[in-house]
């Protein structure tokens, strides 16, 4: 009896199919970006100068425990009141009026406990080394949005714009007007409350 041949598969078109696949999925396919923190790292030669006194009540002290508990000022706080509580303390403007550290454009409490004014005012951040890293980006995410509204409030009361939506459009290249004088305004918002966070080295056990 004679053998049946085993038919043949067209394979010709295959490549096509598998180029116009390749084509439609990069064409589909989301790309996220990278995101990260904007940190301005240390010099690596050690500073010659002495490093400045800093007064105790300019300083706002966060720990952040292996239990993920938020302890601001030695008081447990919830993460949903670290903003607010970042704003009173970079906007206070305790400095005495007569003083040349006085803030005139601060809007706090003028508490003489707290900051004198935002040149002065410094945020120190200390986590564990257990603490979760998605509890680590939410406080440091509530401490630099302190900083944004600040400056947002400002921006709009010099310019009529708000720092952080200028900023961007001029970072993804859409904004529409004069960049240079732009960045030099965004600049001048910038020294009103210069972001100071400091990031002191984690504990090496948890507490």
């Amino acid at each position: 009896m004679a053998r049946r041949a085993t038919p043949e598969v067209n394979a010709g078109s295959m490549a096509d199919i598998a180029f116009l696949l390749l084509i439609f999925f990069l064409v589909t396919t989301t790309i996220e970006k990278d995101k990260g923190i904007a940190r301005q790292l240390p010099p690596i030669e050690p500073p010659t100068e002495k490093p400045p006194i800093i007064k105790q009540k300019n300083l706002f002290v966060v720990n952040v425990n292996k239990n993920d508990q938020l302890l601001v000022e030695e008081e447990l706080m919830q993460l949903k009141d670290l903003r607010q509580a970042a704003v009173d303390f970079l906007d206070n403007g305790g400095a005495a009026s007569n003083s040349a550290e006085f803030c005139n454009y601060c809007k706090g409490n003028r508490s003489s406990s707290s900051s004198d004014n935002p040149e002065k005012a410094i945020i120190s951040l200390q986590n564990d080394r257990l603490t979760s890293y998605k509890m680590y980006i939410n406080v440091q995410n509530e401490l630099v949005a302190a900083y944004n509204f600040l400056r947002d409030r400002e921006s709009e009361r010099l310019y009529g714009w708000k720092f952080t939506k200028v900023k961007k459009a001029i970072s993804e290249g859409t904004f529409n007007g004069d960049v240079s004088s732009t960045e030099e305004k965004l600049k001048n918002i910038q020294t009103l409350f210069p972001q100071k966070l400091s990031e002191a080295e984690p504990k090496k056990k948890g507490s």
